[in-house]
């Protein structure tokens, strides 16, 4: 049985992960694949299964989100975001459902459970992480923020589900995980330290909560070591075993390679002021 819910699906070579997820969301009568460039079948492997292909250039989640939004034509009110390697659930459907039949919110925060092969990564991962993925079509739209995305204001707020999609995050191996987090690290360095509120660190709302700790973190000296102290002790993630300790590492080398393009970032406004104060220089001579 359909659910009035379209599906916003983003790829980029995805024929490994695309199948999967169009089968997770089989029940929806209005699948959108927006793509960016594949070489691979994903685009195939979508149209063969009666999705609607669109293609843009990759810039930002966000604009990507917002293109979908705005010209993939879609058919319901409401609208769930998925990436390839993620996979919808029946309990989420569940939920999704009842939040529409109450009608209340503009959009909700929707957590992920995430995966390193079958593994669960329920402490180290910082379950629940939450991220704006359902919502009204016309009520809520993105930002570009770092390597992902934000949602813009919303006419009648934003709530949470608390019934998660599930990411396999590795699900193209380790290696491919690194060269895509290199690339997101450059994107987290070039933006700017946000500030933050001593009283929201302790903040009611978890994504409020969250964006200040974030933002704290990111002006703490040595925080790639204080990020793998965190999640492999206080979050308890030596418990997961291997997988566990794999992921910290992971992570820990995510942070310090942002920290490594900050301190590039910053020698290299260093020298531009030094070159324009010569230029300055030489000019009043």
């Amino acid at each position: 049985m359909a659910l009035d819910i379209s599906v916003i699906i983003l790829t980029h070579n995805e024929e490994d992960n695309i199948q999967e997820c169009l089968k997770s969301v089989s029940w929806c009568d209005d699948i959108v694949v927006l793509d960016s460039g594949s070489q691979d079948d994903t685009v195939a492997i979508a149209k063969r299964a009666g999705a609607r292909v669109l293609h843009r250039t990759f810039d930002n989640f966000g604009e990507q989100r917002n293109y979908a939004l705005t010209n993939g034509g879609l058919k319901h009110q409401w609208v769930f975001h998925l990436d390839a390697d993620e996979r919808f659930t029946e309990a989420l459907r569940d939920v999704c459902e009842q939040a529409i039949k109450e009608d209340k919110w503009s959009g909700f925060y929707v957590p992920s459970k995430l995966m390193l092969g079958e593994r669960w990564l329920k402490r180290s991962g910082g379950y629940p992480v939450y991220q704006m993925r359902f919502h009204k079509v016309n009520e809520v739209h993105f930002v570009s923020h770092g390597h992902g995305q934000r949602e813009s204001a919303s006419l009648c707020g934003i709530a949470f589900l608390h019934e998660p999609y599930i990411h396999y995050n590795f699900s193209k191996g380790l290696a491919e995980w690194c060269r895509k987090h290199v690339e997101y690290a450059k994107r987290e360095a070039e933006e700017q330290p946000l500030n933050y509120a001593c009283r929201d660190l302790f903040s009611a709302n978890a994504i409020i909560r969250r964006r200040n700790w974030k933002a704290l973190f990111m002006r703490l000296p040595g925080r790639s070591f204080l990020k793998f102290i965190h999640l492999y002790f206080v979050k308890l993630g030596f418990i997961e075993g291997k997988a566990g300790f794999v992921y910290c590492m992971l992570h820990t080398f995510y942070e310090f390679m942002i920290v490594i393009f900050q301190w590039e970032k910053r020698g290299q406004n260093s020298d531009d002021q030094r070159m324009g104060s010569k230029a300055l220089d030489r000019k009043k001579k």
